[in-house]
Order: structure tokens, then sequence, then C-alpha cells
């Protein structure tokens, strides 16, 4: 299992690797918190909607899917091209593939497997217990981790309407 954090650091260590080189500076706090958003993303909604809301069938399904990342990280980054921020839309599709990559650690060489769960909902998901080993005794991990997860998401949302109605004069 891998952690937030580490997801984060997984994440963050080219994304900063990558700004040192080209600006020969940190990267920004904005390009930052984009990385971290992204690299917790899958995590954000298949936790609750699996575990609390019963909606999918395991907690790694949905946003740790390819059929379903790959279209969300190509309509970033258009987003992103779109509102000349490239950077920000490629951060973030970054993170969040290598949440999937970081999830499925066997899909790079040499003990290459592609678990079913990449490619849900064309294949049955892994079957896993019903209650992740992270939630804990009376459930409160997963209640805190609902409740963070609702907090980001909708102060993603109001942040991306915002953005929206800026750049797209809607």
């Amino acid at each position: 299992m891998v952690l937030p954090i580490e997801h984060f650091i997984i994440a963050l260590l080219p994304v900063a690797g990558y700004a040192l080189l080209r600006d020969r500076r940190l990267p920004s706090l904005r390009l930052a918190a984009v990385t971290f958003f992204g690299s917790q993303f899958p995590d954000l909604v298949d936790k609750p909607l699996a575990y609390e809301l019963y909606l999918i069938p395991s907690g790694r399904v949905f946003m740790h899917s390819l059929p379903f990342a790959i279209p969300l990280s190509i309509v970033v980054i258009a987003y992103a091209v779109r509102t000349d921020r490239p950077r920000l839309g490629a951060a973030f599709a970054f993170a969040h593939l290598s949440h999937l990559v970081a999830d499925n650690q066997r899909i790079l060489p040499p003990d290459f497997y592609v678990s079913p769960d990449l490619l849900w909902p064309l294949r049955p998901p892994v079957a896993r217990s019903s209650v992740p080993q992270w939630v804990g005794e009376g459930a409160v991990n997963l209640h805190l981790w609902t409740g963070f997860s609702v907090v980001v998401l909708a102060l993603a949302a109001y942040v991306l309407v915002g953005d929206l109605q800026t750049h797209l004069d809607l």
C-alpha cells in the first residue's frame, strides 16, 4: 500500500526536477499544489465512492482505471493548453497517472503485469475485502478520509468553476 505522502513524493520529484532543469528554480506553490491534488485525486474520488457510498466495486477502480484516467488527463491538458497553463495540466496528468503506477508497481519491468483494476470496467476488478485494511476499528479513518475528500473536491470544484467563468466567459 502506498501512503498519500508517498504518492505526492513520487509525483513531485520529477515535476520539481523538470522545473529545476528548465527554470533553474523550484516549482511554484501553484505547480506543487496541482501536483499534490493530481497525486491524491484517484483516492479522493474512489475511496469514498467504494467504501462509504458503495457505488463502485473497489477503491482501486474508476479514477484508478486507464479507461477513465487517460480521457480525463487529455481533457485536463487540453483545458490547460487553452488557458495557457500547459505545465499545470501536464503536472496534474502526470501526478494522476503516477498514482496508478505506484499502486500497480508490477506494470514496470521486469515483473510486468497489468492488474485488471487498471482496465475496469473492461475487466472485473481484483477481489478484495469489503473493508480495506487502512480503515481500522470503527471506520473512523474512512469517515475522516471521506470528509477530507469532500472538502478538497469541493474546493477544487469551486476553483474550477471560477476559472471556467474567467477563462471561457461563461
